[in-house]
């Protein structure tokens, strides 16, 4: 058992224990003002006034806490409890034995001192009850004066023990389950303390505002990050009105953007993603909110030296895939000026235009990667745009229009940009173009509505597909199973995909590649 609870159970002994002596002295107090009023020591009318007195004096000493720190709280407890059954007893003699009705009193008096003893010594206290009431009512017996219901006698005996039992059994499930609330008082209070030794340690701000947006509590890092001063960082922003700290609170309280927003915000300008959290009753007079401040100075620079880092591998492995082609054109260059024969003429000719293009594909593709920060989605008609994408692909060979089918709804739409939804569509066309079969229908578009107002186009071709290894590899840079292809290809896809909140996957294998671009209907 814990400290806590073992001053939680003492705690509430003494409370019980103070309040069975302020009956004991009430209990006394009457029996001296209105004893033989009461029919009490009818009898031997001295004995009751001396006894009464008598108990009246036990009551008063014993119930100072010095008498207690003197002789020991459990020794105080046992002798007021034997006082009290010789006191009760003798009356009951002098009062004309159990008819007084003050073996009910007994009975009182062992179930409040059941509450605060300790033990079995509860029992000890009934059978000290029993054998008084049981020798007063032989000495009658014996005297002959009036004769005994030992019946009766006998169920005021069983009531002694069996009210000094429950007693004694109710006071230990009140000692447990005191017990139990003052430990699990204490694991809350531990609890309580880690939770703000968090809070107080965390890197975003935490602020909680009540419904009309005065600050209730925070944390010292929401001041920083706001850029308060030093007196109102240490001790927080208690009291304070958001407003007044930035009116762009105002529109943040509002819940119009429950993701939370990037701003610039506080005093010191930093910028945050500010998000609000509302409680149950929202709306309701009371009703507050949690304010969630993040750092994102911190977070941009890391960003920056993240895309710097990957710009710096990404120049490294262009320069080596450059190196080829180029390499290429400068050997074709110098056998082209020594070369008379004019069919070799050609054929080196034609490796230059070739690797010259190859080059000039792989830095469109780098710089419609940096464009990825720029997408103005708009809802493009997925139909007509798929449409259009294909006509230009076989301007030049309207023979080849065959190869494709398209499946889409005219009512479907797709929020994205329309230069980035174009390079995606005719990168996974010219994908499927070169490995389909050739056979009419080769190339297949459809597409279909998704929960939540998205929606999934599949560019499918007839081809072999791909293995789990080149699966794997599919979307890194560089990587290509083609010999003149870049490998940029796909990556670019997938980058421009995710700029305009959308996703580029290869679906589960099959008959074929099945790409799947999946967004927004509506910006």
């Amino acid at each position: 058992m814990s400290a806590a609870a073992s001053i939680a159970i003492e705690r509430s002994r003494l409370a019980s224990l103070h309040f069975l002596n302020l009956f004991r002295l009430v209990l006394a107090g009457l029996f001296v003002v209105a004893g033989e009023e009461l029919g009490l020591g009818s009898e031997m009318p001295a004995v009751f006034r001396a006894v009464a007195y008598g108990y009246v004096a036990s009551a008063l000493v014993l119930g100072f806490r010095e008498v207690s720190g003197y002789l020991g709280e459990s020794r105080t407890i046992a002798l007021q409890a034997v006082i009290d059954v010789v006191a009760l007893s003798l009356m009951m003699w002098a009062s004309g034995g159990y008819g007084s009705g003050l073996p009910v009193l007994m009975m009182v008096m062992l179930a409040g001192v059941g509450l605060v003893a300790e033990g079995r010594m509860v029992l000890f206290f009934a059978a000290l009850a029993t054998i008084a009431v049981l020798i007063e009512n032989a000495w009658r017996l014996a005297v002959g004066d009036q004769p005994v219901d030992f019946l009766k006698v006998g169920i005021f005996c069983t009531g002694f023990f069996g009210i000094a039992l429950i007693a004694r059994l109710l006071a230990s499930r009140a000692q447990a389950n005191a017990s139990l609330a003052a430990e699990r008082g204490e694991a809350l209070a531990k609890q309580q303390a880690v939770n703000e030794r968090i809070i107080r340690d965390m890197q975003d701000g935490v602020i909680v505002a009540d419904a009309k947006g005065r600050v209730l509590q925070s944390n010292p890092q929401a001041a920083v990050l706001l850029g308060m001063d030093a007196s109102s960082a240490s001790g927080s922003l208690e009291g304070l009105q958001l407003t007044d700290i930035d009116p762009v609170f105002d529109e943040l309280m509002c819940g119009r953007h429950p993701d939370g927003r990037l701003l610039r915000i506080g005093p010191g300008g930093r910028l945050m993603r500010c998000r609000v959290v509302y409680g149950e009753q929202q709306g309701a007079e009371g009703g507050g909110f949690l304010i969630y401040l993040t750092d994102f100075e911190d977070i941009q620079r890391g960003l920056q030296q993240t895309k710097l880092a990957a710009l710096g591998r990404l120049t490294a492995s262009m320069a080596h895939e450059i190196r080829n082609p180029l390499s290429a054109v400068t050997q074709a260059a110098e056998l082209l000026r020594d070369e008379k024969r004019g069919e070799m003429q050609g054929r080196l000719v034609r490796i230059i235009n070739d690797n010259a293009h190859r080059i000039e594909r792989m830095i469109r593709d780098v710089l419609a990667l940096g464009r990825r920060e720029q997408a103005l989605p708009e809802a493009l008609p997925l139909a007509q745009f798929a449409a259009e994408v294909i006509e230009a692909r076989v301007f030049s060979d309207p023979a080849e229009r065959d190869l494709y089918a398209v499946e889409i709804e005219p009512s479907l739409s797709f929020a994205i940009d329309r230069a980035h939804l174009h390079q995606i569509l005719d990168n996974l066309l010219a994908n499927a173009r070169r490995y389909c079969s050739g056979k009419s229908a080769a190339i297949r578009l459809h597409a279909m509505a998704l929960a939540g107002e998205r929606v999934a186009l599949h560019v499918r071709d007839d081809g072999p597909g791909l293995d789990e290894a080149t699966r794997l590899h599919l979307f890194e840079p560089f990587f290509t199973t083609h010999a003149k292809g870049t490998g940029l290809g796909l990556y670019i896809a997938r980058e421009l995909a995710e700029a305009n909140d959308a996703t580029l996957e290869l679906a589960a294998n099959g008959p074929g590649a099945d790409f799947v671009l999946e967004g927004r209907q509506k910006p």
